[in-house]
């Protein structure tokens, strides 16, 4: 009981703390234009080619260090790549910065939502009080000024489109909550996992290359010739392990049947608000 009040005391003052700062408020209005502008250049929906294979990169839980290194690669790299970041983790101006960038770098760039507090950590709590959890995304929603629908669940690889909801019983309640409010919710299908000591890398980029085609080729993804990858911005704050993930790329981009999108234009999403 003692655990569960402290958490529902730091979720509470985090959430009233954000609604507080003035700082943070000043820069969510003022970005309100920038999400605008991003929904008006929204791409018409693209034709699939039937003879290509489409890769989704995603990276979740910034604005972290290695936001900035994950997004100028992608940049360089000219590779599209989707963001879902947790609202409470924008707490200085240069994290802040560090959205606005993904947010302004449509179409190449998409900026997702990954909650407000990322659970803290608890997700049966969680995940068990749907309604509070519903609220989480909302905010973070607003907080972060984020142009679309489009969830990642903490910890959780469900997936809610327009005539599917795909969840364990644990978050079932809560993915039935925003499908009702029309959010899409992305899974993966692939993970690039990282060391929880150091954040470094499990896998070298070769390996991943391999994972991916290995995927493809037995046609292990949730949707066929679509592959979502999973990693996350803290895994590239390293030069070395930067590196890594601009030798993935490049790995992937030899494959002239491999085609990079943002979620945004994954297969049978409910239409974007």
């Amino acid at each position: 009981m003692m655990v569960i009040t402290a958490w529902l005391l730091f979720f509470f003052n985090s959430m009233a703390a954000c609604n507080s700062s003035s700082d943070k408020d000043q820069h969510t209005v003022t970005e309100t234009s920038a999400a605008d502008t991003v929904r008006q250049s929204v791409q018409s929906p693209i034709l699939y080619d039937n003879s290509k294979q489409y890769i989704y990169l995603t990276f979740d839980d910034g604005p972290q260090n290695g936001t900035n290194a994950v997004f100028e690669t992608c940049k360089q790299l000219g590779v599209k790549a989707s963001f879902f970041m947790v609202g409470m983790h924008a707490y200085t101006k240069t994290l802040q910065d560090d959205v606005d960038k993904v947010r302004s770098g449509y179409p190449q760039t998409l900026l997702c939502n990954h909650s407000f507090t990322h659970a803290n950590g608890h997700y049966i709590y969680f995940y068990h009080h749907p309604e509070m959890a519903l609220q989480d995304f909302l905010k973070t929603q607003t907080f972060l000024n984020i142009p679309y629908k489009i969830i990642r669940l903490p910890g959780n690889r469900a997936f809610v489109l327009k005539n599917e909801i795909k969840a364990s019983g644990l978050v079932k309640p809560v993915c039935v909550q925003l499908d009702q409010a029309g959010y899409n919710v992305i899974g993966w299908d692939v993970e690039w996992s990282f060391k929880h000591k150091n954040a470094h890398p499990v896998q070298t980029p070769e390996k991943m290359r391999a994972m991916v085609d290995s995927a493809f080729a037995r046609n292990d993804t949730r949707t066929a010739n679509h592959i979502v990858i999973l990693s996350h911005d803290r895994m590239f704050q390293d030069r070395n392990f930067t590196d890594s993930l601009a030798k993935f790329i490049m790995l992937l981009k030899s494959n002239p049947n491999y085609v990079f999108e943002t979620v945004d234009h994954y297969p049978g999403l409910k239409p974007l608000q």
